[in-house]
């Protein structure tokens, strides 16, 4: 793979670097509970009949997984796409500026990482992830099972935030407005800017490369500079 240079460099993220206040439970949302965690816990392993768990991770999961995977293996998932598509007023943005999550949309095909829980305790290590990537009902949506190919072999996986169209949840903007939101979007989890810096990063040092994220950090890295008009270019 030819070497690329980031037009979104470290100097161009420090610029933006900031956390934000915990904006807290979003209004007319419905907050997961206990149950809830437990009752998708077990469809997952009710489901898998005592066969290995995977995750497919293509984004901050392949980085920071909140699990050790007792295997990881690069894997594609056909018919989707990563994608900045849903507004966020919490962890990476806020009510005042709200930024973009990454998720799944339909189209084209995804590279990344097919993680496989360990047996043991997998039920309490899943329940865990559940509840770092869910929190509300309304997420539940966006969990779902999907075909990763593995060197020509399909495996079952799970993946969270993958087609979530539902009204109010899914946003499709043009390169240059999913660039602005990112550019100025932080929260409690810090920057929208540092998250998409960080998974291009990641994704290359398993020789992934997206170009839909390529695109996008040019764009980013412009819309900071606008911001900072006294950074070099």
């Amino acid at each position: 793979m030819p070497r690329r240079t980031l037009s979104l460099t470290a100097e161009l993220i420090a610029a933006v670097e900031r956390i934000e206040p915990d904006a807290g439970l979003e209004d007319g949302l419905t907050p997961l509970t206990a149950e809830d965690y437990d009752r998708l816990a077990n469809d997952v392993l009710d489901h898998a009949r005592g066969g290995p768990v995977h995750i497919f991770a293509y984004g901050s999961l392949i980085w920071k997984p909140e699990f050790e995977p007792v295997r990881q293996v690069r894997g594609r998932a056909y018919g989707w796409r990563r994608s900045f598509c849903l507004p966020i007023m919490n962890w990476r943005g806020t009510p005042q500026q709200p930024g973009l999550m990454m998720a799944l949309d339909h189209g084209g095909s995804c590279d990344g990482l097919l993680l496989q829980f360990p047996q043991a305790h997998v039920a309490d290590q899943l329940r865990k992830l559940l509840r770092r990537e869910m929190t509300y009902v309304e997420d539940v949506q966006s969990f779902r099972r999907l075909r990763v190919d593995v060197e020509g072999t399909p495996v079952d996986g799970y993946t969270f935030y993958a087609a979530p169209r539902s009204k109010g949840y899914y946003l499709k903007l043009p390169l240059d407005q999913q660039a602005y939101r990112i550019a100025r979007a932080a929260g409690h989890w810090g920057t929208n800017a540092a998250y998409l810096h960080n998974t291009i990063l990641k994704l290359a040092e398993h020789g992934i490369h997206d170009s839909y994220l390529w695109q996008l950090q040019h764009h980013v890295a412009d819309e900071i500079r606008r911001l900072h008009p006294g950074l070099p270019a």
